[in-house]
């Protein structure tokens, strides 16, 4: 059974050595973990019923939301995926990407969507936004590569009467610490699904999940 990380501060984890767990994962693991993951999500309501969804492509021994995002797909919802922007350092856009669309990679090696104004949506038409991650705690806080570009890019929400959609952390369960320090940039999450259970951080999420079979 996995036992979390006992970590205090953020500033006291090793990302390279966290990232490697995830790394070291087997392609057949990864699969194993991506399929479970998909079936967790698909046991959400709100996940369900959402109609604007923006997720990421995995990598670096990231968990793939791919399996849950086919299934969007077939019931005709709309995706999205992260762009970097191209003037504002460590900032992100989100365009939308469906299954058949051309993608390119952008200079850390992800694909990406071809960058056009009129495939992107404003942040506070996205109904869930899916983040990838480092390490979490169960109180919703997340560790990221450590370049900021969701923090710096989602914070405009923090201060805004815009809706705010919903921030699900997706993650393999090895990727769980115990504490992890709260810095006042950083974007809590609502809810945190791995390959082995959902993680609801807030009341009101804990009343809108809908479990369905074992």
């Amino acid at each position: 059974m996995h036992e979390a990380l006992s970590i205090a501060t953020a500033s006291s984890i090793n990302r390279a050595t966290l990232r490697q767990q995830r790394r070291s994962l087997s392609a057949r693991q990864q699969r194993r973990a991506a399929t479970a993951l998909g079936q967790r999500l698909s046991q959400l309501t709100l996940f369900q019923h959402a109609r604007r969804i923006a997720y990421y492509i995995a990598n670096d021994g990231e968990i793939s939301p791919q399996p849950a995002i086919d299934a969007v797909w077939k019931r005709g919802r709309l995706t999205y995926l992260p762009v970097l922007h191209p003037l504002k350092i460590k900032r992100l856009y989100f365009a939308r990407h469906q299954a058949l669309s051309t993608l390119r990679h952008n200079r850390f090696g992800i694909p990406e969507p071809q960058l056009g104004s009129t495939s992107l949506a404003p942040l506070w038409t996205l109904d869930i936004i899916l983040l990838p991650l480092v390490a979490f705690d169960r109180s919703g806080n997340r560790l990221g590569m450590g370049g900021g570009f969701y923090d710096r890019s989602l914070a405009a929400l923090n201060h805004s009467a815009m809706k705010r959609p919903l921030f699900i952390g997706l993650a393999h369960h090895c990727q769980e610490v115990t504490q992890l320090e709260s810095q006042n940039w950083d974007i809590p999450l609502n809810m945190i699904v791995t390959d082995r259970e959902i993680i609801p951080i807030t009341p009101n999420n804990s009343a809108q999940l809908h479990q369905e079979g074992p």
